[in-house]
């Protein structure tokens, strides 16, 4: 019955299990000339069981050739980028966004077009992210634009630390493998283009209605919340605004999403309803119009994108006069995406938008009529309610996963302030239209400010209420995977009244619970230090079992150390260190943590480890000791460049371990 009502379903299982395949999987070529080989034959040998009922031997050969769709396409993109010398370099690069602006640069991503290797360019693929001084080099550059840069690319590299997330990871499924510092004389040339594609202009047009709204008077805060409910853009928002958002479990409304399409597609229909009946093709035409002008504004994101293509795909089928699937819709929004990047389906922001919206579809309308209100307004309370109990069910483990936290009271964050962020998209899609009639776009402006300001009020005030947010928890991806499947099961089996699947729930919690258990099990009979890779801290970690003593003259506990002991359910004691040494035991081993060492020193603790803090560790007075330390770590505290005197670097057994530059340092104690 599925595969007739949602045919997509048979199609995005097997591609999603191909693309995963290609991260784990490297065989030979051989291999995979074998399975296609075997894939195809299989299909021809089919034909021969048409006529049956169930041609079971045509949905294999059909499975494996999807598997190996996805394989070779997620395989295709990673070839495509390029591998480059991690040595100074003239490069060709074309601007695809304007650059962030930081604390101390300017960031920019840049499409590599090509390597100028002995004064002859050769194709690049892949992009680089740049880092800028902050000076006049950027003033002028706009999406688009063709620079060709001289500097040194730098394999981006993950922290090291337990438990952290993926950046590296993250970076390279957007095409993103290394990064490079410039200043305005490496700038070797800028090129304006003649013509800039569709994308670029969009991105043109999204900067001038910020500055639109900047003229009208919308400035600060208020202009960074506008900027990025409307059109996407979140460099202006301040690092406070975001948690404030994430804690009251809201930030959806902060990144354009479906909510947003939704909601433009919705005014615009209602803005045209004069348009019914014998127009209604028109209505339906200038409402796509609208819709695709905001998707490509906002910059194509994978939330807008499923969507705009799912509202394409709905009116197509009116047009046609064969009413689509909803759920069908979604999955065919899907498969254009993976097709087009297959590593998207391992982005956050596609895995939180599909799971609301798929949840949304199975759950929404059943939950709905559990409950009637013959009142208008609780009506509506409700629906607003039932959409997002749904969704945070949808979404519940990645939320964990991802942000370490739960909002404790998103149900009425999001009934209070999802309203009036529909306001804002209106009103901030109304404004550039109104431009040009100033007291109109002035009175439009002063009502966003308005709107901004008491929706960031009500956040704010959600996020201080006590136990607004429930902290330090965790989860490992396959409890993620396993509480979504029991979470499903169970809304199917309270929702829909159809608990068909008891033994498949009862195995489910058992799995989960085989799971958190053995990993409780395994953080208690084990033991290790850790020094994390903090910018600009030393900060060293001694567990035993799931106590974790933390040693830092930092008074706040840096994320780095939350995120690992969120996840694995590890308790914190903080033991004070000021700026003096300290000595103490791990297991069998002695450890120094110090930002400077002597013979004295040396002799009085005789550590087995040592850790170098401070930026400039000073070491004088020293000769070979008697006992040699096992290891010496230096922090990621300490500047680059820094050496050991060569008399005491070539007497250690083992190189000095740099955080800065190897990553944390992580050591299994007896």
């Amino acid at each position: 019955m599925l595969n007739r009502e949602i045919p997509f379903l048979r199609i995005i299982i097997p591609l999603c299990a191909g693309v995963i395949s290609g991260l784990y999987l490297n065989p030979d070529n051989w291999v995979i000339f074998t399975v296609i080989l075997s894939c195809i034959s299989l299909f021809f040998f089919s034909i021969r069981f048409n006529k049956s009922p169930a041609n079971n031997l045509f949905g294999i050969s059909f499975f494996i050739a999807l598997m190996v769709s996805g394989f070779l396409l997620y395989k295709i993109e990673k070839k495509n980028i390029s591998i480059l010398d991690q040595e100074k370099s003239d490069i060709t690069v074309t601007v695809t966004d304007f650059p962030e602006e930081r604390e101390n640069s300017y960031r920019a991503r840049l499409k590599l077009n090509s390597v100028i290797t002995n004064g002859i360019p050769v194709s690049a693929g892949g992009h680089i992210m740049l880092y800028f001084k902050k000076d006049s080099a950027l003033s002028g550059i706009l999406p688009g634009d063709i620079l060709k840069i001289r500097c040194t690319p730098q394999e981006i590299l993950n922290r090291g630390n337990p438990c952290e997330f993926d950046y590296r990871f993250y970076l390279e499924n957007q095409g993103v493998r290394y990064m490079a510092f410039a200043s305005k004389k490496d700038i070797i040339a800028h090129i304006v283009p003649l013509k800039r594609s569709l994308k670029y202009k969009a991105l043109i047009i999204r900067e001038k209605i910020i500055d639109m709204y900047r003229n009208r008077g919308i400035t600060g805060r208020n202009l960074a919340l506008v900027a990025a409910m409307t059109v996407g853009e979140k460099a202006l928002l301040e690092q406070d605004q975001k948690d404030i958002f994430i804690r009251a479990g809201i930030m959806h409304i902060m990144a354009v999403s479906g909510l947003h399409a939704i909601v433009l597609s919705m005014f615009v229909f209602n803005m045209l309803f004069f348009l019914k009946r014998r127009f209604n093709i028109l209505r339906i035409i200038i409402a796509m119009i609208v819709l695709w002008g905001f998707a490509f504004i906002t910059g194509l994101t994978p939330s807008v994108m499923r969507a705009t293509l799912m509202f394409s795909f709905i009116q197509a089928g009116t047009l046609l006069k064969r009413p689509a699937n909803s759920m069908n819709s979604v999955l065919a929004s899907a498969f254009v995406l993976i097709i087009n990047r297959p590593s998207v389906i391992f982005d956050a922001g596609f895995l939180l938008s599909y799971s609301a919206v798929i949840f949304i579809i199975a759950f929404y309308t059943d939950l709905y009529y559990k409950l009637h209100f013959k009142r208008f307004f609780a009506d509506k309370l409700w629906q607003s309610a039932a959409v997002t109990i749904v969704a945070q069910a949808g979404t519940l483990s990645l939320t964990i996963m991802l942000f370490n936290r739960f909002p404790a009271y998103f149900l009425i964050t999001n009934i209070i302030i999802v309203p009036l962020s529909s306001l804002v998209i209106i009103a901030g899609s109304i404004l550039p239209v109104l431009y040009p009639v100033i007291f109109l776009s002035r009175f439009l402006a002063y009502i966003l400010n308005a709107l901004t300001s008491l929706t960031e009020y009500l956040t704010e005030k959600a996020a201080s209420l006590p136990g607004s947010s429930i902290e330090e928890l965790g989860m490992t991806l396959p409890e993620g995977i396993i509480l979504t499947s029991i979470i499903a099961l169970s809304l199917t089996a309270i929702v829909k009244k159809e608990f068909r699947s008891q033994n498949i729930l009862l195995v489910l919690i058992l799995s989960l619970v085989i799971i958190s258990t053995q990993r409780i099990i395994k953080t208690e009979r084990s033991n290790e230090l850790i020094v994390y890779n903090v910018p600009g801290a030393t900060v060293t970690g001694i567990r035993t079992g799931r106590t974790l003593k933390l040693i830092s003259p930092e008074k706040e506990i840096k994320t780095e150390v939350m995120r690992h002991c969120s996840t694995l359910g590890i308790r914190i004691e903080r033991i004070k260190a000021g700026n003096g040494p300290v000595c103490l035991m791990a297991g069998t081993k002695k450890i120094l943590i110090a930002g400077e060492i002597n013979s004295a020193i040396l002799r009085a603790t005789t550590p087995d480890i040592i850790i170098l803090s401070g930026s400039k560790p000073v070491i004088k007075d020293l000769s070979v000791p008697a006992k040699l330390p096992e290891i010496i770590i230096t922090s990621s505290e300490v500047i680059s460049g820094f050496k050991l005197p060569d008399h005491l670097s070539s007497q250690l057994k083992q190189p000095v371990h740099s955080i800065r530059k190897s990553g944390a340092f992580l050591m299994d104690l007896i």
